[in-house]
């Protein structure tokens, strides 16, 4: 079965090895520092007594584990088991914060809102009141420390209070499968624009959103509203790292132990070299003549190699038998061969072309 997705990095590959990219923003994040402000993020408060016992039973991941100065992704899904959000939950000492995204923020509150019933729950939009800079890059931990503010420590999702130049800056390591990722939060805006301005002095190396994007699909890690919508099932975007089993009850569970004890769901999310034309938005992907699955993004992304000056990577969803038969899987311009993620500099040569299905006895 050719792998799919996963937040882990081949065994055969040493983690901390990212293929080298020829665009000076790309190789910034991979081999250097990048950093981009943090503005399409959102953040929703969660208060009241009951707040930790009633978002257990909201999201997917284990809200009543969490220490203070921890956190964990989730997913948020209806009776129906379908993903209607996902976030990052931490939790303060008097407070539980929802990070996701400013669009998701509009629609989840209104969605979180509608089962508070007789509980002593509050949600706040809180996104104006806070300001923040990404910065990532295998060099992060030690530009960071020269600014005094030591990260290098820090576990994923774990958050660190710090005073800077007077004021109170927040440090979060975030989910990292490729090279490590931080997100800088303060109160005032002045406060992030000179951190931003002394790290720039310092060598890193301002990153925009196309270039995230990149990193993102190099990655392999799913966008919701992109790769992730409203039909799909926690299971099948292959993002173990949302899920906890033995939690409790929760909204959307019955749906997710039926498919647990079933032992696997029809398609999975998976990341695909792509050889052929790069297809402008979502495309399916065909075997013999059959759908059985589809790209979801797709980017051409210049990291030299082998393949040439780029190299055309997609993430997607594809039938499992398809992958247990190790299926010739075409979409309207080409070729897609699925392959494992994170992507690392020793899997930059092409997987071999399975043969044609439909040519099959």
């Amino acid at each position: 079965m050719t792998p799919a997705a996963t937040s882990n990095p081949p065994s055969a590959v040493p983690p901390g090895v990212p293929a080298s990219g020829s665009h000076p923003q790309l190789n910034a994040l991979l081999s250097g520092v990048g950093i981009t402000p943090l503005e399409k993020t959102g953040w929703i408060r969660v208060t009241g007594s009951d707040r930790v016992r009633w978002l257990n039973g909201m999201a997917t991941n284990s809200v009543q584990d969490l220490a203070v100065g921890s956190g964990a992704y989730n997913f948020f899904l209806n009776a129906q088991g379908r993903i209607q959000g996902d976030g990052n939950i931490f939790a303060s000492s008097d407070a539980l914060l929802i990070e996701t995204s400013r669009p998701q923020t509009a629609t989840l509150i209104p969605y979180l809102d509608h089962y508070i019933i007789m509980d002593d729950v509050e949600l706040a939009d809180i996104s104006d009141s806070r300001y923040g800079l990404s910065v990532i890059g295998p060099e992060a931990p030690s530009l960071l420390a020269k600014l005094g503010l030591p990260a290098e420590a820090l576990k994923e999702f774990e958050t660190r209070e710090e005073l800077w130049n007077s004021a109170p800056v927040m440090i979060l390591r975030a989910h990292s499968p490729l090279v490590p990722r931080y997100e800088l939060w303060a109160e005032r805006a002045d406060t992030v624009e000179a951190v931003r301005k002394a790290l720039e002095d310092l060598g890193a190396t301002a990153c925009d959103l196309t270039t995230l994007d990149w990193l993102r699909i190099l990655e392999g890690t799913p966008l919701f509203g992109t790769d992730i919508r409203d039909r799909d099932l926690p299971q099948e975007t292959n993002q173990a790292r949302a899920m906890h089993f033995n939690k409790g009850c929760y909204l959307g569970q019955e749906i997710v132990e039926r498919i647990r004890s079933r032992g696997s769901v029809h398609r999975t999310f998976t990341a695909f070299v792509l050889e052929g034309t790069l297809p402008e938005s979502s495309a399916p992907v065909e075997s013999g003549g059959k759908q059985v699955g589809e790209l979801t993004s797709a980017a051409a992304i210049p990291i030299s190699g082998s393949h040439g000056s780029s190299l055309q990577l997609a993430l997607g969803y594809v039938r499992r038998e398809a992958l247990d038969r190790n299926d010739r899987l075409q979409f309207p311009g080409g070729i897609a061969h699925p392959i494992s993620s994170p992507f690392f500099a020793t899997a930059t040569e092409l997987p071999s072309p399975a043969p044609d299905s439909s040519k099959r006895d």
